[in-house]
């Protein structure tokens, strides 16, 4: 990864900002934390950090994926907004484009994963020891070889999107893990993180963040 490490230099996309939480737009291959290594510090957290020095960390999105993240601005946010994600009480809706012509409209993949060892970061589908994972997806539209879907996790693993498109016979384009020939032939991995749903820590309203993807 070091070689091929290029992230985009583009000025931060902010979507929020208050008291409690910043929500930024992140470009798709920008680390979201620091890598093993200079040469992988350069990162959305980093990035996020030289803005507001107080940020903090709550969640990632791989490298590759673009869009909707959220950072705390205060221990109490962190604490408060992480044990959102790990209760399943954020709603977090990704768009992707992916190979073939996905069928039918709507539908579920339940298959649990697990960490593919030797070929780490990869992950697969195991049905022995797999931790739980669960995607819902509704079909946009058709776009000639491809299928524009829309996909809503119900659970948070590592790779969940990217696998379960894959175990359909449809993976994500431009997935440098996944995807083969035609499919993997993207300038970049066609998944994006359009909208986050979550309480503010500070008195529970509900808000939505939605941000846009470029492709």
């Amino acid at each position: 990864m070091s070689e091929s490490y290029d992230p985009p230099q583009t000025a931060l996309d902010i979507l929020h900002e208050d008291a409690q939480l910043i929500v930024v737009n992140k470009p798709a291959g920008l680390l979201s934390v620091p890598g093993k290594g200079a040469h992988l510090a350069d990162c959305l957290l980093s990035r996020v950090q030289a803005a507001f020095p107080q940020a903090l960390l709550v969640h990632r999105l791989d490298r590759d994926t673009s869009g909707v993240m959220v950072f705390a601005q205060t221990p109490h946010a962190q604490r408060h907004l992480g044990l959102q994600f790990e209760k399943r009480q954020t709603r977090k809706t990704y768009v992707a484009r992916v190979w073939g012509s996905l069928e039918p409209k709507t539908g579920t993949v339940d298959l649990p994963l697990i960490v593919d060892w030797p070929n780490r970061p990869k992950q697969m589908v195991c049905h022995e020891t797999g931790k739980p994972a669960t995607t819902d997806w509704r079909v946009l539209r058709h776009e000639g070889k491809t299928t524009r879907v829309r996909l809503m996790p119900k659970t948070g693993r590592s790779h969940q999107l990217r696998v379960h498109m894959l175990a359909l016979g449809h993976p994500i384009l431009g997935d440098p893990f996944y995807a083969t020939g035609p499919a993997r032939d993207h300038e970049r991995l066609m998944l994006h993180s359009e909208e986050l749903r979550l309480k503010n820590p500070e008195g529970g309203t509900s808000m939505k963040f939605r941000a846009k993807p470029d492709f």
